[in-house]
């Protein structure tokens, strides 16, 4: 990056807090040595054949990586099952009675499902995708709600052999048959409806609206009776089969799971938000699963005893490597939620805590700031005394809301790891060991073992300490990405051009004094104000830590001098009344916090921010509103409304 803008990144270390590991918590954390580092760095192929070892494997590979940039393969010649390894393995031990899934819906009815129930369910599915003529390599797609028919089916897609593709529930008609007709899917496996807020979100209507005769390679439809009568569904006589009466017949019977190829390709995970023809992310079987139990059991500390819970969706990639692949590999108990975090109020994800012991809560930065603008009362009702980790997933997150969560969530004792990965890279590069480092907030701090990311100039040259640049990854790791589905092409000029050999992770990051890394959001996200970039994560943290703001979103706007002017959209706190003095107040506290060349040009308050379902704010449709374009693409929005309601009071401060 060209030019820093002076004071830029010391207004992140303002009054810098360092927070050790709890010493009795550093005594029993799963990794405790940090010799692991330099174990790694001296031996990554050495390091990443050791944690293969917590894998089974049905033929030994024979080679820990094939490395022709940009092409990797891991583990050659090995055969295994990404099911076997997340479901039968563990019923030869003690585990098989163990709790796998603990599941609340959002109107409160529970279910628990055993690993031996586990192994019951994606049995008789498997059987019945294999009834409707799924067979290894053929592609199936899954478009549920949060309910354990979701694992099951993404687990059944596993154990043969066949790729599945997760559609995020909130995707529109449109979104879904692209997706279908992309991976050229043969099944999909979808509900009759879902519940968001009280309301039924319907599913089957529009995976119906979706197909319509416009995809061509599919021949059936499952479906999940999850609300029965009140979806009303229509039910097309040869296509569509209820999800019950598919699997009925097959009740008590097992299929063996099919050995595949460690790079047979295990999910196609399509990124949200695009133009054009969908970008199919490829993730295969013994690199991704490595990958994702290794930093499960690592960077969660996971114990035997633990309930963990990740907040996120399964038609995210963190669903899939931390709801479904890393922790069921690990053999956890966890819990899964479909609904709203404020349904029926806004304590319900503390009630959740609170009512099933959870130990390990892992959510997004997003959802944290909206918990402080609700308040701290809310986690106040309930006791959370249960949780001894907190992680956060999706975005970087300002220290204001890192010690918010880690006070008022954790009470103070429990470690936070701030995580920062891909769709792309599959499992988390970025974070604190819990029981080893010493964390600081707002900082992901280093590479994992086996991680070798670096910041990088425009020319390709390492950064020096204390500047920033572009987050790079400069070897392969197990859970990358192979490739973009049918488009081979386009993986290589995205993420491999400009750097050759080199991952270009398309974020910017800053290295300090002591090697911390700070992430400072995606490249384009990144301003160019009067030839000074600046990261929109290093002016929202500005804004946040105004004791008035809760949350804020930073974009671009066009400006005749300049080239780029910021513009901040504002979510003030519960009992703060928006006024002109206050945008000026806001305005000079940022540039008190990092330049005047950082002073936003315009503010703007805003009851909600748009953001998708896994609590990522879409900066792009302010973009879109700010600089008067038609809004893009509103599919994964999780309230559509919000979008509208900013437009509406944009264009009356305009005029």
């Amino acid at each position: 990056m060209d030019k820093d803008v002076s004071g830029t990144f010391s207004a992140l270390l303002q009054e810098d807090r360092r927070f050790p590991p709890p010493p009795q918590f550093a005594e029993q954390a799963n990794v405790r040595d940090a010799g692991v580092y330099e174990e790694a760095r001296r031996d990554p192929e050495g390091y990443w054949a050791g944690q293969a070892k917590q894998v089974d494997w049905f033929t030994p590979y024979q080679r820990v990586l094939e490395w022709n940039a940009p092409w990797a393969k891991w583990f050659v010649g090995g055969t295994l099952n990404a099911a076997y390894n997340c479901v039968d393995r563990h019923l030869k031990t003690w585990r098989r009675n163990k709790a796998a899934i603990i599941w609340e819906g959002e109107p409160g009815e529970q279910r628990v499902l055993t690993y031996r129930d586990l192994y019951r369910e994606v049995n008789q599915a498997a059987l019945a995708l294999r009834a409707l003529g799924v067979g290894k390599g053929d592609t199936v797609a899954i478009y549920l709600p949060m309910i354990p028919e979701a694992v099951v089916a993404m687990l059944a897609c596993a154990r043969l052999g066949a790729p599945h593709t997760v559609v995020f529930g909130g995707f529109s008609p449109e979104s879904l048959r692209e997706r279908i007709n992309d991976a050229k899917c043969k099944v999909l496996i979808t509900a009759d409806a879902g519940y968001r807020r009280g309301n039924l979100v319907a599913l089957k209507a529009n995976a119906d609206a979706a197909l319509n005769g416009e995809t061509p390679t599919l021949r059936h439809v499952l479906v999940v009776q999850r609300v029965g009568a009140k979806a009303n569904v229509t039910m097309q006589a040869g296509r569509d089969v209820w999800w019950h009466d598919a699997v009925a017949p097959h009740a008590g019977k097992e299929i063996a799971p099919e050995p595949v190829d460690a790079e047979h390709p295990l999910y196609i995970l399509y990124t949200s938000g695009t133009t054009g023809r969908p970008k199919g992310l490829v993730h295969t079987t013994g690199g991704y699963l490595v990958g994702t139990m290794t930093t499960t059991r690592a960077i969660f500390d996971l114990k035997d005893e633990d309930v963990y819970w990740c907040t996120a969706d399964v038609g995210w990639v963190t669903g899939h490597s931390y709801i479904v692949y890393g922790p069921l590999a690990n053999g956890v108990t966890q819990v899964m939620y479909e609904g709203a975090p404020d349904w029926p109020d806004k304590d319900r994800f503390w009630a959740l805590i609170a009512k099933y012991g959870i130990t390990i809560l892992y959510t997004a930065p997003t959802s944290i700031r909206t918990f402080m603008r609700w308040g701290a009362a809310y986690p106040q009702r309930h006791d959370l005394s249960s949780l001894r980790l907190l992680g956060t997933v999706g975005e970087p997150i300002n220290p204001e809301a890192w010690i918010w969560y880690r006070d008022h969530i954790g009470g103070g004792r429990c470690p936070v790891v701030d995580t920062w990965w891909q769709t792309e890279t599959g499992m988390i590069m970025i974070s604190p060991l819990p029981g080893l480092t010493t964390t600081r907030p707002g900082s992901a701090t280093f590479p994992f073992p086996g991680v070798d990311a670096d910041i990088l100039d425009e020319q390709g040259k390492p950064v020096p300490l204390g500047s920033g640049g572009y987050l790079v990854i400069k070897r392969p790791w197990p859970a990358m990405m192979r490739s973009i589905w049918g488009d081979p092409d386009r993986y290589v000029s995205q993420y491999w051009s400009k750097y050759p050999g080199i991952y270009l992770t398309g974020d910017g990051a800053r290295r300090d004094e002591d090697g911390y890394f700070w992430l400072l959001g995606r490249v384009d996200d990144v301003l160019n104000v009067s030839a000074h970039r600046i990261g929109t994560m290093e002016l929202e943290s500005a804004l946040v830590s105004h004791p008035a703001v809760a949350e804020a979103a930073v974009i671009g706007i066009t400006h005749e001098i300049k080239g780029q002017a910021p513009a901040a959209f504002v979510t003030l706190r519960g009992d703060v009344e928006p006024s002109e003095a206050l945008k000026k107040e806001l305005s000079d506290h940022v540039a008190k916090k990092i330049g005047g060349i950082a002073r936003p040009e315009k503010v703007f308050f805003t009851a909600e921010l748009p953001k998708t379902r896994s609590a990522k704010i879409m900066r792009r449709l302010l973009r879109d509103i700010a600089e008067g374009r038609v809004v893009g693409d509103t599919t994964t929005l999780t309230d559509p409304t919000v979008l509208a309601d900013i437009k509406a009071r944009y264009a009356q401060e305009e005029a």
